[in-house]
């Protein structure tokens, strides 16, 4: 069955990644795959006053290398220093050379949840200590969340298609599904595309402790995220960046580029719902599952692994769980969710997951879901707990889920060609 669009194919042909479990994929992967934990106490602020007081930070980070010089670095929020730093890895790892590439058909969609957010909270301080004379000039480009994808398109003079995406947890998933919608349009050759977020401050924690979506395992930190597991009590902060390169087929070839996987599906639903609730069963997220497998032309039997969404929170794991359940009419797909180990990275969550399902496809090595220690009768799937396992892979689903009802799933397979 021919999927809804049949030309170009696109492949994915770089990885990066700024994640609590490492700089790189080099780093970061092999630490997933051991079943490490990047959740700690909180220490970029003191959170002796939070409910929760446990997050996964990045706790060693450099960006300059990636920015045209350290003053370029100094003036943007956290978050698109850790964009530009996974698109920089990205571009590295295509090994794309931009001094040969028609870069008006080069496009970038880098998105973020909140933006900058670290910057929002320090220039409301200076606001309130100072007064408004004393606001820096920086404190808008700093703060919108389109910057991250403007500032990386400047530094890297990508003159094609540039958006960022905005759908909270959705939003980097939603990233790299629109970057591949457009180069099936044939409105560029190349889409870098991911999201970023970097949201443990004092203000961002305090808000999602406000809505009781976090966990207070504090004693505990290394075992505080736990999807699927029956004991589970919120989810636990992360932050980081995940970007892909996409290239469409022929234009990789052409440059003897090499070749991860080829991106064949996307879905894009609503729930309709409620502002923060999943719809009752999944029922969004199964339509979102399903348009993702009909626009790839695959079947639920062709499916070998999921990413799961998979937060950690009581409602939302077990309707991710049933709606798994219903389109794939049981059968017991591997499922797991790596926010266990890197916690819950927001806007950038669904591109460090592809990238995680890209990693799958290569190696035959599914990913665990640590911490699994009660299981629970309402998530009655193959969650692949605690330790890695070897599986032959040609098919994979990633799942992401957001606030405000915003469903995005995308499907990747080896690459035959």
């Amino acid at each position: 069955m021919a999927g809804a669009y049949s030309s170009p194919r696109v492949v994915i042909t770089g990885l990066g990644a700024v994640t609590p479990l490492g700089i790189g994929m080099d780093q970061f992967w092999p630490n997933l795959i051991a079943g490490q934990g990047g959740i700690e106490r909180i220490s970029q602020f003191d959170a002796s006053g939070h409910d929760c007081q446990i997050a996964a930070e990045i706790r060693e980070f450099d960006a300059a290398p990636a920015f045209p010089s350290p003053k370029e670095a100094r003036r943007v929020d956290r978050y698109t220093k850790f964009a530009v730093m996974a698109g920089h890895q990205a571009l590295l790892d295509a090994g794309l050379d931009l001094e040969k590439t028609d870069l008006d058909q080069v496009g970038c969609f880098i998105g973020s949840g909140i933006g900058g957010l670290w910057t929002t909270e320090e220039q409301h301080t200076v606001l309130m200590q100072k007064g408004p004379g004393r606001i820096s000039p920086f404190m808008i480009p700093m703060l919108i969340l389109n910057m991250a994808s403007g500032l990386f398109s400047m530094y890297n003079r990508l003159r094609g298609p540039n958006l960022a995406t905005c759908s909270a947890c959705a939003t980097a998933a939603h990233a790299i599904g629109e970057a591949w919608r457009t180069l099936k349009m044939g409105d560029a050759k190349v889409m870098v595309a991911g999201g970023s977020e970097a949201t443990i401050t004092p203000l961002g924690i305090a808000g999602f402790c406000a809505m009781r979506a976090m966990s207070t395992r504090n004693d505990d930190p290394q075992h505080a995220s736990r999807p699927f597991d029956k004991e589970r009590d919120g989810f636990v902060m992360g932050e980081g960046s995940g970007v892909l390169v996409l290239e469409e087929l022929e234009h990789a070839k052409a440059r003897g580029a090499r070749i991860y996987c080829e991106l064949v599906g996307y879905g894009n639903t609503a729930d309709a719902h409620h502002m923060t609730a999943p719809s009752p069963e999944g029922e969004g997220a199964g339509r979102c599952m399903q348009m993702a497998l009909r626009s790839a032309g695959l079947t639920p039997d062709d499916i070998d692994y999921i990413n799961a969404h998979g937060t950690s929170t009581p409602h939302g794991d077990i309707c991710e769980a049933l709606a798994v359940n219903r389109i794939f009419n049981g059968r017991r797909v591997p499922v797991s969710s790596t926010k266990g180990a890197t916690g819950h990275m927001l806007g950038a969550a669904g591109a460090v997951e592809m990238a995680i399902c890209v990693k799958v496809l290569e190696s035959g090595i599914l990913p665990p879901t640590i911490n699994y220690q009660v299981p629970d009768p309402q998530c009655d799937i193959d969650v692949v707990p605690n330790q890695a396992r070897e599986a032959k892979v040609n098919a994979v689903l990633s799942n992401s889920f957001g606030f405000g009802g915003h469903n995005a799933c995308l499907a990747a397979k080896r690459f035959e060609g």
